[in-house]
């Protein structure tokens, strides 16, 4: 294709636009076979798929509890190349269409495609990743679970050149977007390797001291702690600060900016407080419900628990309550603590707290964690020093994190740009 020497048409989609002069519009209907192969009692050995927004797994034994059923006679069959899409929850589903590369069953809640012979598989893959990941089919359900049907979506246009460009478009994609890629895990990797160091460092400062050839040790008494510095002891958590839970409140108490800000488990990111998913209440909030600087607001209950323990000192002037499943830990040595939270010490605890069966930190559980306590004067050098390591080590993390976000949207629109026929190939 050359940009130079097309004309183009306006395609009759608005989030589409122009597309080139010799490309169709066309119904999925007539490019797509919606395939429906029931497992019935045919079941043998055949590996489980799930569709996630980063492609189509295979769900392994240790993932099974609690989320493949009993039977799967009424699970699908899928080959290796079908096309699975997620036609549910299209406003906020996490999970969007792919090309299988594997072979096996899935979800009867899923729907599976075969492109004819007038689609080239690789590029309705593009054209979908597109459609999928910018939420455009949303507009078309009609229903309070933004839901699509068989009959709907092959009744939906897709934008269709020529074979042969379907197929330079999906070849030029598959480049293009393995470098993407591979750019993209590289700075992932970055950030999860400087993530541990940031850990094993806080870690090793609050158990070791600043200066730990210098100084003599003792055992813990904790074999997990190991060896102290000889002055330092162990203490409890109840020893130096009170936990509370937050506030109950209900949907008919919500309100819009004018009211009190609820801070909840989503304002707490990589230990810092972040205000893009704020909620506010309009009821009667007690003053030791509101948040004071220097509080320590802990996610304690939550659907994932993986999120459990998550932290971030508040260490502005706020108006601010905090809801039920967060815990605030309200202590005259919190920059301290705040980093022993941030330590494999409160990681270990909460390893035995939080289980497979109870996503929950109760005040009890933590205000008994042991951890050891340097005198006052070494308790504020150690903040002190940490501070400015984890300032350093949290600006290279966002400078990655701005270089995946701008990796990404540009992934984003040189799909758009390609499958629409914007960008000469």
């Amino acid at each position: 294709m050359s940009k130079q020497n097309m004309e183009f048409k306006d395609s009759g989609i608005l989030w589409i636009g122009q597309i080139p002069k010799h490309w169709e519009v066309i119904r999925n209907k007539y490019v797509f076979t919606h395939k429906k192969e029931i497992v019935g009692s045919k079941f043998k050995n055949f590996d489980i798929l799930s569709l996630t927004k980063n492609g189509i797994k295979i769900i392994v034994e240790s993932d099974q509890k609690g989320k493949v059923p009993d039977s799967f006679e009424t699970y699908q069959i899928v080959k290796k190349d079908d096309i699975v899409m997620c036609l549910f929850d299209l406003d906020v589903s996490a999970v969007f269409s792919g090309i299988s590369k594997y072979s096996g069953i899935i979800s009867p809640a899923y729907k599976i495609f075969n492109p004819k012979e007038n689609l080239n598989f690789k590029y309705a893959g593009y054209f979908f990743d597109f459609v999928f990941v910018n939420r455009k089919f949303k507009q078309y359900s009609k229903n309070i679970r933004f839901t699509l049907g068989t009959d709907e979506f092959m009744n939906l246009k897709i934008p269709l050149p020529p074979l042969n460009e379907q197929k330079k478009i999906a070849e030029f994609l598959d480049k293009k977007c393995e470098i993407i890629d591979k750019r993209l895990s590289n700075l992932e990797r970055k950030i999860k390797s400087l993530k541990e160091y940031k850990k094993s460092l806080i870690s090793e400062c609050v158990t070791t001291g600043l200066n730990p050839k210098n100084m003599e040790f003792k055992d813990s008494g904790i074999p997990w702690i190991g060896q102290i510095p000889k002055h330092w002891e162990i203490s409890k958590i109840k020893y130096h600060g009170t936990a509370r839970n937050g506030l109950t409140y209900s949907p008919s108490d919500l309100t819009d900016e004018s009211g009190i800000l609820v801070l909840r488990s989503s304002n707490v990111q990589n230990s810092k407080l972040v205000f893009h998913d704020n909620v506010y209440v309009s009821c009667s909030v007690k003053n030791n419900l509101m948040v004071k600087n220097n509080d320590i607001l802990i996610c304690s209950r939550n659907g994932s628990r993986n999120l459990i323990g998550k932290n971030a000192l508040i260490d502005i002037d706020i108006k601010a309550t905090f809801g039920a499943f967060m815990l605030i830990y309200r202590s005259k040595i919190s920059k301290f603590m705040f980093y022993v939270l941030n330590s494999n010490i409160f990681s270990y605890h909460l390893s035995n707290f939080v289980t497979s069966t109870i996503n929950q930190l109760t005040n009890s559980n933590f205000e008994n964690i042991k951890f050891p306590l340097p005198p006052l004067n070494e308790q504020k050098e150690i903040a002190e020093f940490l501070d400015k390591k984890c300032e350093k080590i949290d600006r290279l993390n966002e400078n990655y994190t701005k270089q995946i976000t701008a990796l990404k949207e540009y992934k984003k629109s040189l799909i758009y740009e390609c499958v629409t026929g914007k960008k000469e190939i």
